[in-house]
């Protein structure tokens, strides 16, 4: 049988390091407000990481009062199966969190019934910092309620008017819809669709709704509540929903999807259809996922930059957990409208919204 090796400890990288046992905890931990030189930093570091220094999980909250660890709190778990936007954000997070030394848990809020069930993970102190994305309206009163026990928050996906204290990084949901649709109008289009990416719960599909909403009221147009669905995330759900939009008669001659991903479902409803796009439907998403571009044909889209998302909320929430007041409150990302040949338009070209 092998034998297992001997685990390095923080003496030892000390002594490696010719530093104090003291002084490598320091580092090692992350420990805010100590004061120690950007190269003996590095060297504590530069020595653990030679020796394959690997702390022990239990001691090092038990030093710093830290887990370590960060939480990303989604709707539901199936959530990452269908939906190409999250998966970029966790990667951005992630690498965000591990430059800092943090890891990331991912936990699932499963149960409609119990919607304030992460804060299992702050009252039983598993986590030293939480993000939580598209939050729907049950949320709020413990999203409230952590925001003023002080414990480190930040919110993706929708900027709540009634928490202003809370910090968020967002793009102008309602806005951004509104330009897109705008954008539609523009080209001519008068019955226009709308497949929102979730139920009427979440925050955010709700803004993008509104400005779906006030893009058509200000060209003199009334919404047609017959023209408008709610997908679940998915690409199924989105074509679900545009074959039942279809039906109506007339049908709608363009459309504007609450994100990419409901997009390409409801653009395979119509090519199943034998309408062709956009001659017959013109299509809009909302993301400009990575696949957007190489859709047939390719997606117009307003662009939200989900990596840049995950590492601005992340950076925000490291400067929060160590004691730190981020420079601003509320970050709102610019969302510029990608205009591709899904839409209509003659010339392709970059629209800032």
């Amino acid at each position: 049988m092998p034998t297992r090796k001997p685990r390095v400890t923080s003496q030892q990288v000390a002594k490696h390091a010719g530093v104090s046992r003291t002084t490598v905890s320091f580092v090692l931990n992350n420990v805010p407000g100590v004061v120690i030189s950007p190269e003996t930093r590095l060297r504590v570091l530069r020595a653990a990481k030679e020796l394959g220094y690997v702390p022990n999980a239990a001691a090092r909250t038990l030093v710093s009062g830290q887990t370590g660890t960060i939480a990303l709190v989604i709707p539901h778990a199936e959530h990452l199966k269908v939906d190409a936007f999250l998966p970029q954000l966790l990667y951005s997070l992630n690498e965000v969190s591990y430059r800092h030394g943090y890891r990331v848990l991912l936990e699932p809020v499963e149960d409609a019934a119990k919607p304030g069930a992460y804060l299992e993970l702050v009252y039983g102190k598993r986590i030293d910092g939480l993000i939580v994305v598209n939050a729907r309206t049950q949320d709020d009163p413990h999203l409230l309620e952590l925001a003023q026990i002080g414990f480190p928050l930040v919110l993706m996906g929708a900027r709540l008017a009634t928490h202003e204290e809370i910090y968020s990084v967002d793009t102008d949901n309602r806005t951004a819809a509104r330009h897109a649709v705008d954008h539609l109008l523009r080209l001519g289009y008068r019955r226009i669709a709308h497949i929102a990416y979730a139920p009427p719960e979440y925050h955010a599909a709700n803004l993008r709704l509104q400005g779906y909403t006030e893009a058509l009221e200000a060209a003199g147009l009334e919404a047609d509540p017959a023209l408008v669905a709610y997908g679940n995330y998915s690409a199924e759900s989105g074509y679900e929903a545009m074959l039942t939009l279809l039906e109506r008669k007339p049908y709608p001659r363009a459309l504007f999807a609450g994100n990419d991903t409901i997009a390409l479902g409801a653009m395979a409803a119509i090519h199943e259809k034998g309408l062709r796009i956009p001659d017959d439907v013109a299509v809009v998403g909302y993301d400009d996922i990575p696949t957007a571009a190489y859709a047939v044909p390719p997606l117009t889209t307003v662009r939200t930059q989900a990596v840049l998302h995950g590492s601005v909320a992340a950076e925000m929430l490291m400067k929060l957990m160590h004691g730190k007041t981020p420079q601003e409150r509320h970050v709102v990302l610019e969302t510029p409208l990608v205009i591709r040949q899904s839409c209509g338009a003659k010339a392709a070209k970059a629209e800032e919204a």
